[in-house]
């Protein structure tokens, strides 16, 4: 339960990026990472082995990881990409990850279930991020043995429609009613006034990611909102 504690009430930083995006190059990601926690992130969560290896290298915080495609489908609310095997389960704890994040709704995984990808990730003494997007996932996730429930996919499956630009409180505080594990909260934080309330909620941690590190949009939303 060590990982877990030190997560407690802190502010994990997505640095992640596309490998058609400038910050993709690895002396870049290096270079977030770094800002980030020189900025007092408790934690980092990283995509691809190459980024969990200098995480873990590099800083002396929890590193939550996961795998995604070189392109994100277009058809991917219907499916699952997130850490979506055996395979990228694998390659993530030997990198060294802490906390291995995969999909934890109940579409098809490639080629295994949720609860042997917990498995595996438990056998090599690992914690378990299940991302779901229903209070129902959540559940369920927690019932395969899933160590922690994060609420990034919510608005991004077809079985959960964005009704926001901001966060999923509501997921967030029914999720804290009904399961034992830690809550996490990620997706669409953009600001400090969103990480209070989510603490107030009974977060355990929270995730922010586009806020932080992905500048065009950020750009975008400063150029979408002018008001000229």
């Amino acid at each position: 339960m060590g990982i877990i504690n030190r997560l407690k009430n802190k502010v994990i930083v997505s640095c992640q990026a596309m490998p058609n995006e400038p910050f993709y190059n690895e002396m870049c990601m290096i270079a977030m990472m770094k800002s980030v926690v020189k900025g007092g992130a408790g934690g980092l969560r990283v995509a691809g082995a190459r980024d969990v290896r200098n995480a873990k290298g590099l800083f002396d915080v929890p590193v939550i990881g996961l795998t995604k495609p070189p392109v994100i489908p277009a058809n991917w609310k219907e499916i699952v990409y997130i850490t979506p095997s055996i395979k990228d389960t694998l390659e993530l704890i030997k990198a060294g990850a802490d906390i291995v994040a995969f999909d934890g709704t109940q579409r098809p995984h490639d080629d295994c279930t949720i609860d042997e990808i917990i498995k595996y990730i438990h056998i090599n003494q690992r914690l378990a991020m299940a991302d779901i997007s229903t209070l129902e996932e959540g559940i369920l996730a927690e019932k395969a043995g899933a160590d922690l429930i994060s609420t990034t996919l919510s608005g991004y499956t077809q079985n959960s429609p964005n009704e926001s630009d901001g966060p999923d409180f509501k997921l967030v505080e029914e999720l804290v009613k009904s399961v034992k594990a830690p809550v996490v909260l990620e997706g669409r934080i953009w600001t400090p006034e969103h990480v209070q309330e989510a603490f107030k909620l009974g977060a355990h941690c929270v995730v922010i990611g586009s806020a932080i590190t992905r500048p065009q949009l950020i750009t975008k939303r400063f150029v979408q909102n002018r008001g000229l």
